[in-house]
This record gives structure tokens, C-alpha cells and sequence, in this order.
């Protein structure tokens, strides 16, 4: 159970300002139904560009939820210049402290009102900058550069706590360690990795086979579910149009098998059980 302020819990019960701006002035969205939390940020300015009216919906656990209602109520009658200054550690504060595990949810919000004062100007997003580290989030070398500088980071469960980067398949964590000796200057010993159990693969490739395949394949009217793991072997079974299409085991061997290789391990063999 996660120690959760009086405020945290607060915001999470009842959460301030849900709901949309339809003729909203700025509207900023982050996050993914993917990853877990996604956060939709509208606000309404006067000629003076001070905010008027704020918003927001969000997919997510009560921290995204009560990050997400604090920040509504943080920037309520603020300038756009004013609120355009609030951070993450604002948002934290105002709430009383987030365990250091959820301090992602007040980055998600400082991200999604960069966003929304970025479309109020009428301004190109930025665009995705570096190369991507964790392709399980999505998160760059520089998202990770930025956060371990700006908070002073010295380890991989800390950057994940702030950016979700190494929280899926692991895969990346040899390269944010990389980044965190290199901003930091430190120097860490090289540890072998431990085996996953067969719990956390057959976990690890569920999850992916649902995020990564499962969507791809039924756009085209077919499905695929797992039948189970054994060692590095894994057994799916074909649904819909993909169990009668001539092309399946193309399909299998081309684009889940490389997927699950991708992302959870390079040993992993797929096989179709009828």
C-alpha cells in the first residue's frame, strides 16, 4: 500500500475540475492507455491570457488523478507565464509529498500543460528528440539525461519512478544505467543480470502480445491468444482470419516472434498450437 497524504487521498476522492472545454483555448494531452496513464489537460483564457476555466481527463491510479486535479487547481487564475513555470516538484508539493514510486503522474501533468500552452500559441510540438532507450514507454536518452539531472537521480528505479523508463521488459536498463553514470559522473559495477522466472516471462509476453500484436491483428479481423510458455518456447494459438490465412506462419515468425524477441527476450522460439 502506498504512504499517501491526507491530500493525495483528498484529490483522489474528489477530484477537482473533471470533465472537457469544448471550445477550449489550449488542450495538452500525454500518456497512453498503453503505458497506463493518460492525461488530457483544457484550459480557457481571458484577453489578459489569465486562466479563466481548467480541466481534465485522465486514465490512471490516484496519484495520475490527484496530480492531475491538483495541478487544475495550481494554475486556476494564474497567467499563462505564471502557470508555464509550474513543475513537477510544484505539483508534489502541493499534494503534500507523492511516494517517489508515483512521481511520474506529476510529470505527466507538467508535460500535459507545456502541451496545452504550446497549442494555445499555436506552435509545433517538439518533436520527439534523442533515441528511444525504453521502447516498452516510448522514453528517449534525453527524456532520461533530463530527469536524472534535474532531480539528481543515481539509480534505475528512480528514473522509472520519474519517466516509466525500464518498467516493462528490463531490456533497457544496461543503457539508462549508461546515462545515469554519464550525467552523474559515477562509475558502476557491472552486475549480471538475473533470470526471469517463468512467471515474470510468461507475465512480460502477455503484456506484450496485448499492447504490441493483439491490435495490429485484429485490425485485419484476427487475434492471437497465448497458450503457454515453456522455457523459451511459447505457444499461441491463432483466432479469426488469421487461423485460416495462408500467410500465418509468416506472420508468426516475422512479426510476433521479432516482437516478443524485441521485447521481452532474444532466446524466445513462438509455435502455433492448433
Amino acid at each position: 500500500m502506498w504512504d499517501y497524504t491526507d491530500k493525495v487521498r483528498e484529490h483522489f476522492l474528489n477530484p477537482r475540475n473533471v470533465g472537457v472545454i469544448e471550445d477550449a483555448d489550449g488542450i495538452g494531452e500525454v500518456g497512453s492507455l498503453a503505458c497506463g496513464d493518460a492525461l488530457t489537460l483544457y484550459f480557457k483564457v481571458d484577453e489578459n491570457e489569465t486562466i479563466s476555466d481548467v480541466k481534465f481527463q485522465t486514465f490512471g491510479c490516484a496519484s495520475a488523478i490527484a496530480s492531475s486535479s491538483a495541478l487544475t487547481e495550481m494554475m486556476k487564475g494564474l497567467t499563462l507565464e505564471e502557470a508555464g513555470k509550474i513543475t513537477n516538484e510544484d505539483i508534489a508539493q502541493f499534494l503534500g509529498g507523492l511516494p517517489k514510486e508515483k512521481m511520474h503522474c506529476s510529470v505527466m501533468g507538467q508535460d500535459a500543460l507545456e502541451k496545452a500552452i504550446t497549442h494555445y500559441r499555436g506552435e509545433s510540438e517538439k518533436k520527439i528528440e534523442g533515441e528511444i532507450v525504453c521502447e516498452c514507454f516510448g522514453v528517449t536518452d534525453l527524456e532520461i539525461e533530463r530527469v536524472v539531472r534535474d532531480h539528481h537521480l543515481t539509480a534505475i528505479g528512480d528514473v522509472t519512478d520519474y519517466v516509466k523508463a525500464g518498467g516493462g521488459c528490463e531490456n533497457c536498463h544496461d543503457n539508462i544505467q549508461a546515462i545515469i553514470d554519464e550525467v552523474t559522473g559515477q562509475k558502476t559495477p557491472v552486475k549480471a543480470k538475473p533470470a526471469m522466472t517463468n512467471l515474470q516471462k510468461i507475465r512480460l509476453v502477455q503484456e506484450t502480445l496485448e499492447r504490441e500484436v493483439q491490435p495490429a491483428l485484429q485490425k485485419d479481423g484476427g487475434n492471437i491468444e497465448l497458450i503457454d510458455v515453456d522455457g523459451d518456447r511459447v505457444m499461441v494459438s491463432l483466432r479469426g482470419a488469421c487461423a485460416t490465412c495462408q500467410m500465418s506462419q509468416v506472420t508468426l515468425k516475422n512479426y510476433v516472434e521479432t516482437k516478443l524477441r524485441e521485447l521481452v527476450s532474444p532466446e524466445l522460439v513462438v509455435e502455433e498450437v492448433k
